[in-house]
Order: structure tokens, then C-alpha cells, then sequence
């Protein structure tokens, strides 16, 4: 699959094995010690890939404001490797191993190749290679989020350049564009983390937005039902009343009563009432009572199968109330699903507690 970081891969893969194929090339047949050239050629070249490759399981997170931190407790105590920018996959982690040998090799390279070539050739073109290869490895490294590691890969670089070679030399021949390939790197990571941050927040922005027009057109859509359910209650109420001028009849006073309290009963307890229930709070009505039903959040989590069997058993304790006020409230406790209390007048002044006559809690069937 072509991809980005397949092409990127790619890339340092060639360009690294290009560098370390100068190195073969030497142009003299009397180098002193050509085993040492290889072998620092074939350490370099393990080492590099092996941290271009390297990519272990654990997970590393870079928070919000950059910096970095274990995903969960078990990757706390192991060095991290993977990470990531508010669920934004990015560059993983160098592990600590992967780092120590590509400063070994930041150390051990520059000295094997100058000892390995002797002092005639150590500006020589095959001798120098070292000078861009350390420097793309370290760029590497600093790409792999491990800005100290590569910082001081370059350091060591350029002491043992500068020893061998002297200042003026070493700088001339690479050291100054391999400071430049990690700074470049760093600014590119940077810029990389905050462009991801952004793209983090946008998204969130959006999913809010989104989030908040559809609960905005789900409620526009209950209010739409509810005003249909009360244009269907009260409609007939208001037509009456209007063609009449206001001058209304016993039996329309009455009729105005129930469609109050019918439009009260949708808009406070809905999920309290199913046609029996309605029968019958209509009825108590009819014959006087005052009915409140108030529905407080209790049976949000409940399933339509037992809201039937809580309604069947309130639609029958309404059946046999004669009470002259009724109570109907959903219950904050976690076995009772609803109470109803019925109080009445009672002769010669009774006090609270002699004045009710029905008190009826209904428990959640399967809480029972």
C-alpha cells in the first residue's frame, strides 16, 4: 500500500544506504584497516534502519499541550514508543535501546572511519561520508520524537569531526547541513504536532456543532408533536368557545377542565400514560377530583415492557380511588417506580395525616 510514511521510509532507507555506499568507494588500496571501514559501515546501516523500522506496541500520548505521557498505567512503567495527538496518530517514540545505539553509533563511526582510513585521506569524499550519514540518522531519530537523543548524536558528531578533521574541514565538508537536517526536522515535528492539535480541536468543534443542531431539530420535532397534541385536545375547546363568545355551558367548562389537565398529564408525565391510564385519570375528573401527575426522571432507563406493567397497576389503583385530590409522581427510589397518595376532605378539621386515605407505592417489577 503507497502510502506517506511508506514513501518517507522509502526515502531514508535509499538515502542512507547511498551515503553508506560512499563510504565503499574509497578511491586509495592501501587503507590501512578496510575491515574497520566496513564494519563501522555495516554498524551504521543496522543501526539506522533499525530505528527507521522499529516500531514496538506500546502506546505513548502527547497531550493537548505537547507534552508527552503514558496512555494507561502499564505504559507508564515501560519507555515509551507510540504516539498520538488528542486520538491523532503521529511519528512513534524511539525505544530507549534504538537510542542508545544510535549514539554509540554518533560515536563510534566518525573514529572508526578516521582511524580506519589513516590522516592522508580523512577529507577524502569516502572518508567524509560519515559527516551527512550520522546527520541522517539523527534526523531520524529526531522525526522518531526524540529531540535530546538527536541533539546529542549531533554533538558527538561534531566533537569527533572537528578532532579528526578540525573545524574548518569538518563544517566545509557536511557537519553544518546535517545541523541543519535535525533542526529542520524538529521545526517540521513541531509544526506537524500543532497542525494535528488543530485538526483535534476543528473536529471536536464540528462533532459539538453537529451534536447541537440535532438536538436542536429533536427538539424542534418534539415541540412540533406536542403543539399537534395540543391543538388535538384543545382545539375543540377553543373552536366552541370562540364561536360562542366566550359564553360557555356547564358541560364546556367542564370539558375545558379535562383538556387542561389532559395537556398538563402529556407535557409532565408521558411516560406515564398509555390509553387505560388516560381513561381513567379522565374519569376522576369527571367526578371532581383534582389529578397532578409528575413524571421527575424515574423512569427514564426503563424498557416499554415494563412501563406497560407499571401502567396497568396504576390504571388500576386510579380505578378504585374516590380520593378528592390524587398525587401521581414517579419515585426517586430505586425499588419504587411510582406513588400515588389520595387525600380528601375529611369532617371536623382533620389534620394532614388523617386527611389521606390512599397511599399506593408501585415497585419496579424486576426490582423487587
Amino acid at each position: 500500500m503507497i502510502s506517506v510514511k511508506n514513501v518517507l521510509i522509502l526515502l531514508a532507507v535509499a538515502f542512507t544506504a547511498y551515503l553508506a555506499a560512499r563510504g565503499l568507494w574509497w578511491t586509495t588500496e592501501d587503507l590501512p584497516q578496510p575491515l574497520v571501514v566496513v564494519a563501522a559501515l555495516a554498524l551504521y546501516l543496522v543501526t539506522t534502519w533499525l530505528c527507521t523500522f522499529w516500531e514496538p506496541t506500546s502506546a505513548y500520548v502527547i497531550s493537548a499541550d505537547g507534552t508527552p505521557r503514558a496512555e494507561d498505567a502499564a505504559a507508564a512503567d515501560v519507555e515509551p514508543v507510540e504516539t498520538a495527538i488528542d486520538g491523532i496518530r503521529g511519528p512513534r517514540a524511539l525505544p530507549a535501546v534504538a537510542q542508545i545505539l544510535a549514539l554509540a553509533c554518533a560515536a563510534i563511526v566518525p573514529s572508526a572511519i578516521a582511524l580506519a582510513v589513516g590522516p592522508d585521506a580523512r577529507t577524502l569524499p569516502f572518508a567524509t561520508w560519515y559527516l551527512g550519514g550520522i546527520g541522517a540518522l539523527m534526523t531520524i531519530v529526531m522525526v522518531r520524537r526524540r529531540p535530546w537523543t538527536a541533539w546529542s548524536g549531533i554533538l558527538l558528531l561534531t566533537i569527533a569531526s572537528m578532532a579528526w578533521m578540525g573545524p574548518v574541514q569538518a563544517l566545509s565538508l557536511g557537519l553544518v547541513g546535517s545541523v541543519v537536517w535535525v533542526a529542520c526536522a524538529q521545526l517540521l515535528v513541531l509544526s506537524m504536532d500543532r497542525a494535528a492539535r488543530d485538526t483535534s480541536r476543528l473536529t471536536r468543534l464540528q462533532r459539538a456543532a453537529s451534536a447541537w443542531q440535532t438536538s436542536q431539530v429533536v427538539r424542534q420535532r418534539e415541540r412540533r408533536v406536542q403543539v399537534q397534541k395540543a391543538l388535538a385536545v384543545a382545539g375543540p375547546v377553543l373552536t366552541r368557545t370562540v364561536a360562542h363568545g366566550g359564553e360557555l355551558t356547564d358541560d364546556d367548562r367542564l370539558e375545558a377542565r379535562l383538556a387542561e389537565g389532559r395537556l398538563r398529564d402529556e407535557m409532565r408525565g408521558p411516560r406515564l400514560l398509555d390509553d387505560d391510564v388516560r381513561g381513567e385519570l379522565e374519569r376522576a375528573r369527571r367526578r371532581g377530583a383534582n389529578v397532578t401527575v409528575l413524571d421527575e426522571g424515574g423512569l427514564d432507563d426503563v424498557d416499554e415492557e415494563t412501563l406497560g406493567i407499571i401502567r396497568a397497576q396504576l390504571a388500576e389503583t386510579l380505578r378504585s380511588a374516590s380520593s378528592d385530590r390524587l398525587y401521581i409522581r414517579t419515585s426517586p427510589d430505586a425499588r419504587i417506580a411510582v406513588t400515588v397518595v389520595g387525600r380528601s376532605m375529611s369532617v371536623g378539621g382533620p389534620s394532614d395525616e388523617d386527611a389521606v386515605d390512599l397511599w399506593r407505592e408501585i415497585p419496579h417489577p424486576d426490582r423487587a
